[in-house]
């Protein structure tokens, strides 16, 4: 297996190459989750269709919280291609595999002790607590293959190889939907067939990964003596992957908490709200896709000892960011209708969904600038800031103006979906002065 040098030739089209990969997973895991969804609301009633629903959101939680530790070892990893240090790769790849697995063997009897506990928390349905539970605690044996995706496709990319996930999170796609069809539609298991197919699918994705690497090798030298714990590399991937880790479970917390909020607004607006999350979501993976090829770009250009080839790398992101975010925006703008309606049959929640879209559209304009700085800390190994800003930004500016504005008299689902622009501003502003502080100190890389 080879290495991919990120810290040479022009910015522009690397920067391209390596985020469509990028792009492509986002939109095969979105697939991936959806395809759940669709089989089991084909096939089964409603009470299965909150409970894959409500597990979802519980196994996304989890998910997000090892994607953060794991952009701790993708960097970690990519300065030490940058430095050319081959030990120091060697000892980090180790470092993930041993510690991960370990995170992983633990994480599922926690779950499954835990999973009455999740359940009842979430508010689920009565009619569906039962087949919650079942999804939860069948998802909760594949966590070690989730965690095992995860981490290899963070070695993947931080050796700047972000082709070669794509192609097991498209096999694992595949793999799901015809697993759905089998369990949930042959054999008629409802929302525990939608679980197995998740472990099938993952675990079998996870094993070609591992297969893979071991047939390729790595572009360093990588014995057995490296599959220990290295302490300073461990440090090094808590250091800058708990903040992230923590930021993605509070952010969706935040998400919970708004949508709970809204929902006493009525039916519709509880159902506008859901239609708009999965346009905004899909909106926001060209700007997610290119921010996460900058967290591996900069820490290869930090570890190469250019730092000004990586500030070009991020600034060249936003303006690509924002170019396709100014174009989502203004076709939002003309016709949110037309968007909402691919989501909704019903005219009242179509209408609705237009305009919370109109308005929380406007934050895709800002994500472009807080994505980017997110990750360009990450990258120089400062990622306690992308935490705290978003946890500042929710909890005093989103949250609580989505609660004061939900109790206003007439106030209408355009003027809600100002909280999350007005959170992203105050984002914006707080990482811009870190940035000019940090320079300013002579901070920034050190």
């Amino acid at each position: 297996m080879k290495s991919y040098s990120l810290t040479e030739g022009r910015i522009g089209p690397a920067l391209i190459r390596f985020a469509i990969p990028f792009l492509l997973a986002s939109i095969l895991q979105s697939l991936y989750g959806a395809a759940d969804m669709f089989v089991v609301g084909r096939f089964s009633g409603s009470a299965a269709v909150s409970a894959v629903s409500t597990g979802s959101q519980i196994l996304n939680t989890i998910t997000n919280a090892v994607l953060g530790f794991c952009t701790g070892g993708t960097v970690l990893i990519a300065q030490h291609i940058g430095r050319k240090n081959d030990e120091g790769a060697a000892r980090s790849v180790g470092t993930m595999a041993v510690a991960f697995t370990c995170i992983g063997l633990l994480l599922t009897p926690l779950m499954l002790l835990g999973t009455p506990w999740m359940v009842s928390g979430m508010q689920t349905p009565a009619e569906a607590v039962a087949l919650t539970r079942q999804y939860v605690r069948i998802c909760a044996c594949g966590v070690p293959f989730i965690l095992g995706y995860n981490v290899t496709s963070g070695i993947f990319r931080g050796m700047g190889d972000s082709r070669t996930p794509v192609l097991f999170i498209a096999v694992a796609c595949l793999l799901n939907i015809l697993a759905d069809f089998f369990f949930v539609g042959a054999l008629g298991m409802s929302a525990a067939g939608a679980a197995l197919a998740t472990v099938l699918a993952q675990g079998i994705s996870f094993l070609l990964s591992l297969l893979h690497m071991k047939r390729r090798g790595f572009p360093f030298p990588f014995t057995r003596r490296h599959l220990a714990v290295d302490g300073d590399s461990l440090r090094w991937i808590f250091k800058v992957g708990t903040p992230l880790a923590l930021q993605n479970v509070f952010i969706s917390l935040s998400f919970l908490i708004i949508t709970a909020i809204i929902n006493t607004m009525g039916l519709v607006a509880s159902a506008a709200v859901g239609v708009t999350e999965k346009l905004i979501s899909f909106f926001m993976l060209p700007p997610g896709a290119f921010s996460a090829a900058v967290a591996t770009m900069v820490g290869q250009n930090i570890g190469a000892g250019k730092p000004e080839r990586a500030m070009r790398t991020m600034t060249t992101s936003m303006l690509y960011s924002f170019l396709i975010s100014a174009l989502l925006f203004a076709l939002t703008q003309f016709f949110p209708t037309f968007f909402t309606s691919i989501f909704s049959s019903d005219p009242a929640v179509i209408d609705a969904a237009g305009q919370y879209l109109r308005s929380y559209s406007i934050d895709c304009l800002f994500v472009c600038f807080v994505f980017n700085l997110n990750s360009y800390f990450s990258g120089c190994g400062k990622s306690v800031i992308t935490m705290a800003h978003n946890l500042i930004a929710t909890f005093l500016v989103r949250i609580p103006l989505s609660w004061v504005l939900s109790r206003m008299e007439g106030v209408t689902l355009y003027h809600m979906g100002l909280a999350a622009p007005a959170a992203s501003v105050l984002s914006v502003v707080i990482c811009l002065g870190y940035f000019i502080y940090l320079k300013k100190k002579g901070r920034l890389y050190s």
